[in-house]
């Protein structure tokens, strides 16, 4: 049994995240379909946010009940920035971009995500990297592949690929596609893609910093949707307030998207994206666009009857490429934290040592060693520690 369990929190991750992907492609393509109706996507985002926060709201108040940490003014800060990057920002400009390219072009452009959140990590010092290491090496490896693999999607477009699953389908004349893609919008739909990546990535990684210090995933999701869908609908009034109008929805595809894009794409995502990034890190949680990338491409041949250029796919080979070297790279991450949840560990003392440095655990395994304990009723200091007496204990 105990294996069993183990095996499935090993699987629980993976499995999360692959079913994760699946929903973004299927936002990915009726978000398409809806703006191309003419829905305005400052609206889109808006509805979206307010109905991830109906939804997720009475979750949150049921489960984590009690479970829930004062609201200090730094907590709130990171509220309002996590707020800001996601439901405003991004969600707007990969709309918009979305809009001025293809839904298959944008999810293979947005396989960038990953370099992006590791670049932004190793900023923040909350990667490693040894340049003598071959996992390290790997990681900037691949984070070059990705850029060099989104520059070629960008620089250059070439025939159009054929494939097998879409012969059937209708398309429009190749030398109008290729004309509409040398045309200023869609160099301004892939800059706002790439703009709405690094918002992306600040996100993950202001989240993984906020589920520190406020765990309490379920609620966070709700404040983030419900202090977005609140900025952005300012954000509507002032952009769109010389027509009213665009905030009418139909019954018809754009109330589908609103509704499977706040449910999916907002609610439940940003849940176990703070999951899993509690566990495992922002740059696994990105390290799955290209599956959602492979959807996306075979349901917009044939759903939306988009094109896919020569260039797209030889560019999106190159920052899959690169994706797995940083993922390989990466997989040294999660082989080191491995001991951390050693047995030895768990022999620790709970809530009696006590650290200025962060490693508290190691104290505990180590007999007062690593950070500044009290033991034995002197503070001793990790300089100048002694070798601790054998069957002295630590408060």
């Amino acid at each position: 049994m105990g294996v069993g369990k183990k095996v499935l929190d090993d699987v629980k991750p993976y499995l999360m995240m692959v079913l994760l992907q699946v929903g973004y492609a299927g936002m990915y393509i009726v978000s398409v379909a809806s703006l191309k109706q003419g829905m305005n996507h400052f609206v889109l985002v808006t509805y979206r946010n307010i109905v991830a926060t109906a939804v997720m709201m009475p979750f949150a108040i049921f489960f984590e009940r009690g479970l829930r940490p004062k609201i200090t003014m730094p907590i709130f800060i990171k509220f309002c920035g996590l707020a800001l990057l996601e439901p405003v920002i991004d969600q707007n400009l990969y709309y918009l971009g979305n809009k001025y390219t293809s839904a298959s072009f944008s999810s293979a452009l947005v396989n960038i995500l990953p370099a992006v959140t590791f670049i932004m990590a190793i900023i923040l010092r909350m990667e490693k990297l040894r340049f003598r290491s071959r996992h390290s090496q790997a990681k900037v490896a691949g984070t070059m592949c990705t850029v060099i693999g989104a520059v070629l999607m960008i620089m250059y477009h070439g025939p159009v690929v054929q494939f097998p699953w879409a012969k059937g389908a209708h398309h429009a004349d190749p030398a109008a596609a290729a004309a509409a893609q040398s045309s200023g919008r869609w160099l301004s739909g892939t800059i706002m893609i790439i703009a709405s990546c690094v918002a992306w990535a600040g996100f993950f990684v202001l989240q993984s910093n906020t589920l520190n210090s406020y765990p309490a995933p379920l609620t966070l999701t709700s404040i983030i949707c419900g202090m977005g869908a609140v900025t952005n609908a300012g954000v509507t009034l002032v952009a769109e307030r010389h027509d009213m109008g665009v905030w009418k929805v139909g019954l018809d595809t754009r109330l589908f998207t609103v509704v499977y894009s706040g449910i999916v794409c907002s609610g439940v995502a940003f849940y176990v994206q703070g999951l899993v990034t509690k566990t495992r890190g922002p740059v696994f949680v990105t390290a799955f666009q290209p599956l959602c990338m492979l959807i996306t491409n075979f349901m917009g041949s044939i759903v939306l009857k988009e094109e896919t250029t020569l260039g797209s796919v030889i560019g999106a080979a190159i920052i899959v490429l690169g994706l797995y070297s940083l993922i390989w790279g990466k997989s040294s991450d999660i082989l080191d934290s491995k001991p951390a949840n050693s047995a030895s560990e768990k022999l620790a003392l709970p809530l009696t040592s006590v650290s200025t440095n962060g490693n508290s655990g190691n104290g505990g395994a180590n007999g007062c060693n690593g950070g500044r304990h009290v033991c034995g009723g002197q503070v001793a200091d990790d300089v100048e520690t002694p070798a601790p007496v054998k069957g002295a204990i630590c408060y």
